[in-house]
Parts: structure tokens; sequence; C-alpha cells
């Protein structure tokens, strides 16, 4: 299990019964979280925000002070936006952390300049860590505008508006196909992959049917000496022996390299257990 220590503006309080309870940067939320099947401990007493699920689907806030309608948590040298969304989530994933460590790391020791591709992108977190590590340059690509505006907030938080950050709104698979053809390459290629999805004219993207055609789509515009090219997933029922499969199948026998996967989880503060936060594949060179 991969887990992310370093945090000082995040804390995740306990979980339980099927819901989680965290902190961020004091901001105390409730959310239904359906890996904490165990039972808690005792009242978890007052909280700030409460998200209650929908018997129908979707769900609800609650609010029991006034919540400016973002603010902010740092990760180190990096500034995020958070605010509670309708969907439940804050705009960050903070069990990402580790992965944003290990990307960090190789670009800082890597010894040459390092162009990375973020697919997915979301808020642009793994787009932020790159940059701030000295990504030459990192390309953010996701099929929604809204998503791809928030990453842009978060650039400018971290102070980051002046590295060679491009955002991009479309279908991931549609860009890369069309990156292979301009002869576009990159040196490192991240993504976190949805279960089920819509680009921003429509096409499906299913985890299950459209995951290795986009992988080995990549590997073509990788670059001769790649440096990294993890992913990250969500999907319930997908096991990260299924990432290492492809990633092993894929990348070791055309650049050689290592490849290891595991589950991402988030310590728990109040007792010892983990809340288990998906899963995780990454290549990385030799070199």
């Amino acid at each position: 299990m991969r887990l992310s220590h370093d945090w000082k503006d995040y804390k995740l309080i306990d979980a339980g019964n099927g819901e989680k309870l965290e902190s961020w940067n004091g901001v105390v939320l409730r959310r239904p979280d359906p890996q904490a099947m165990w039972p808690i401990n005792g009242d978890w007493g007052k909280v700030d925000g409460f998200y209650h699920r929908s018997d129908k689907g979707g769900g609800y806030w609650d609010f029991y002070k006034k919540l400016d309608d973002y603010w902010t948590v740092n990760y180190k040298d990096l500034t995020f936006k958070v605010s509670p969304t309708n969907f439940k989530h804050t705009g960050l994933f903070p069990e990402q952390a580790v992965n944003w460590d290990f990307m960090m790391d190789k670009i800082k020791n890597s010894n040459r300049p390092i162009k990375v591709l973020n697919l997915f992108a979301y808020t642009g977190g793994a787009t932020m860590a790159c940059s701030r590590a000295g990504a030459i340059e990192v390309v953010h690509v996701d099929a929604s505008k809204g998503m791809v505006s928030w990453a842009k907030e978060n650039m400018n938080l971290s102070h980051l508006e002046n590295n060679k950050i491009r955002f991009i709104v479309d279908d991931c698979l549609k860009f890369v196909l069309r990156e292979a053809r301009r002869g576009n390459k990159y040196d490192a290629i991240v993504m976190d992959p949805p279960s089920y999805g819509r680009g921003p004219n429509g096409e499906v993207w299913k985890f299950e049917h459209n995951l290795y055609n986009l992988i080995t789509a990549c590997m073509e515009i990788l670059s001769d000496k790649p440096l990294f090219f993890l992913i990250n997933a969500y999907t319930t029922g997908i096991s990260s022996t299924v990432l290492y499969n492809i990633l092993k199948t894929t990348m070791v026998p055309r650049f050689g390299g290592v490849v290891d996967a595991d589950e991402v989880g988030l310590p728990i503060v109040s007792n010892d257990l983990i809340l288990p936060c998906g899963i995780c594949g990454r290549w990385q060179s030799n070199g």
C-alpha cells in the first residue's frame, strides 16, 4: 500500500460506516466513502459540512457554518483550491500526494529536460507537481472545461504561471492520436482514467474497454528514453495487478525498465487503520 504521509493541511480524521471525516486546512467535512465498511467508535460530533447521499442518486451538502466558496491547502511547495462540489468531491484527491512525490523525485533527479503529458488531468495536482519539479513543459488534457479552468487557478495559486503548462480541453485518446500524427514526443506520461466518461463531443470512455488501446497509443508518443509512465485508477473491481500486467506487456518489451503496482491509501489519524483509495501502476526507466 502506498500512503501519503507528508500532508500538514489535510488529515483523514476517521472513517467507517460508509463515510469519512476529514480536515481540509481546519474545515471539517463528512463525506460518503464506500470502502469504509467497518464501524466507527463513538460520535464524530460537530462538522462544518456533511454530504448526504440520496437514494435516487447524487446527493447534497448541509453546511453548519458559513464557508467561503473555496479555500486553499498546501502540500509542500504546492497550493490547491478546495471547494465542495455537488458530486461530493472537493477538487483534490489527497491520496495522490504519494504519486506526486514519485514524479517530482524522478524529474528532479533525471538531469535532463523532461516533457510530461497528463491525461484525464482533472484539477492538475500531477500537473503542478511535475511543473514545480522542473519539467520543461507539462501538457494538461481533460474533457471538462470546468476542471481545466480549476487547474489554471491551481497553477496561479502555486505561482507556476511563468512555467510552460499547456491546458487542452479534449478527448484524451483523440489528442494522443493527433500528437502521434504530429510527431510530438513526451518523456513521461501520467493518467487518471475514469470508470466511465464522455469527451467534449460525446465520445464514450469505458475503462475496461478503452484503457489498453489508450496505453498502446501513448507508447507511440513516448521519447526514445522515457522516464516514467504512471496510471491511477478508481474503477471498482479492477485490481492493481491488471495495471501491472498491462504495463509489463507493453512498456517493458519496448523500453526495458521496471513495473510495480499497488493500492493507494490514506492513514487514519484516530487509529492505525488505512483507507484504501484506488490503485496505481507505474513503469520507470532503469536509468
